[in-house]
């Protein structure tokens, strides 16, 4: 069975297609053990790019007054599997949350978007037609790139702020409006619903993944692939190249650069496929130019390091000799931010300047890369 519908399905259809779930097998404290070892069993992890088991985060979380959060608001550019989910499959990510709800006792649910989000007409038209046990609010967060960050939902939610708290405490010991909460991507919760229907070793034998695919491919969008498939059945998935490919970005813009196309996924699901008449080194400069104005300005690392690492790649499309400094800032952004932002700027640059290194030559040594120069 595919996670996405072809198209939209309300409630009636979203039963008849994936089922109910079946409350009575988790009523009660005992239930709640059943529903959390069921979610083991399955070996379910975060859907939002860390992997975290989601076992652990619910056995966390289960406190009382405790908070759960949907974060759905998808903050790369190169991401829109949580709102195709929101979209055509809103009920699957809705049973998920109130199953998440259930596990940790909690008495209120929040459901986060970007202000006008394209998915809230959906959202809204799907909590109309049910009667869930735990109240769902919809939060509209500012559309920033860090915002989305799992501290910075919990700082918004608690004081309209939504600027990252930083690495400590963590939300389930104290999170929005100092309460226990459980933070899960949107697709995470979905898969957690699945894993209640299906069961959990049915589920852990067709586990699949949704992925974003961009560039250089037939079908650009989300498309559904077996979980541990390499990034060429990715690309396959998306209908096969539309031109020779060189490098592929995984993981969206905090990710990673790699030429090989038998390794796997990691980070956020989503991949860009670069074409080989384009410059990595140029398409990486203007990412970098991006995450510096998209960060929350509140720790050294995002306030200088961020422009200045985007300034050193600018110089090195000019020619200018920007390495040395790269190799002296890039490892001192890691690590020290206030959230991981400032890691995965640093992580695509030097993952940049691995794979496009003929390209950073070239570059350094005052002239144009190969790319470049064809199109001058």
């Amino acid at each position: 069975m595919t996670i996405l519908p072809p198209h939209r399905l309300d409630l009636a259809g979203h039963r008849r297609r994936n089922g109910v779930v079946p409350w009575v097998a988790y009523h009660g404290e005992d239930g709640r053990d059943r529903l959390i070892d069921a979610v083991a069993a399955a070996d379910l992890r975060g859907r939002g790019g860390a992997g975290f088991p989601t076992a652990r985060k619910l056995r966390a979380a289960r406190k009382p007054r405790s908070i759960v959060v949907a974060n759905g608001c998808e903050g790369d550019p190169l991401s829109h599997k949580d709102a195709a989910l929101l979209t055509l499959s809103p009920h699957l990510v809705l049973d998920g949350l109130q199953l998440a709800a259930h596990a940790i006792g909690a008495v209120e649910t929040v459901l986060c978007v970007h202000q006008g989000s394209p998915v809230l007409p959906s959202v809204r038209a799907a909590l109309a037609e049910r009667d869930d046990r735990v109240p769902v609010r919809v939060e509209e967060v500012p559309r920033r790139y860090v915002a989305s960050e799992e501290t910075a939902l919990v700082h918004h939610l608690t004081s309209g702020d939504a600027r990252p708290l930083g690495k400590s405490p963590r939300p389930d010991e104290r999170g929005v409006r100092g309460r226990p909460t459980l933070v899960d991507n949107v697709d995470t919760l979905a898969h957690l619903a699945l894993v209640v229907l299906q069961g959990p070793q049915h589920y852990r034998a067709a586990r699949a993944d949704l992925v974003t695919v961009t560039g250089a491919v037939r079908r650009p969008g989300v498309v559904e692939v077996a979980s541990g498939v390499s990034l060429a059945g990715v690309l396959a998935a998306a209908g096969g190249e539309t031109e020779p490919v060189q490098a592929v970005l995984v993981g969206g813009y905090g990710g990673t650069w790699t030429s090989d196309f038998r390794s796997g996924l990691s980070g956020i699901s989503a991949v860009y496929a670069l074409p080989a008449r384009a410059c990595g080194l140029e398409y990486t400069a203007k990412v970098l130019a991006f995450l510096a104005a998209e960060s929350a300005r509140q720790c050294g690392p995002c306030m200088f390091g961020l422009p200045a690492i985007a300034a050193d790649f600018a110089e090195l499309l000019r020619g200018g000799p920007a390495t040395d400094r790269l190799a002296r800032r890039l490892p001192l952004l890691t690590g020290r931010g206030a959230c991981a932002h400032p890691d995965g700027a640093a992580r695509l640059a030097a993952s940049a300047l691995r794979v496009f290194d003929a390209d950073v030559s070239a570059h350094s040594a005052g002239g144009r890369c190969r790319i470049l120069e064809s199109v001058a």
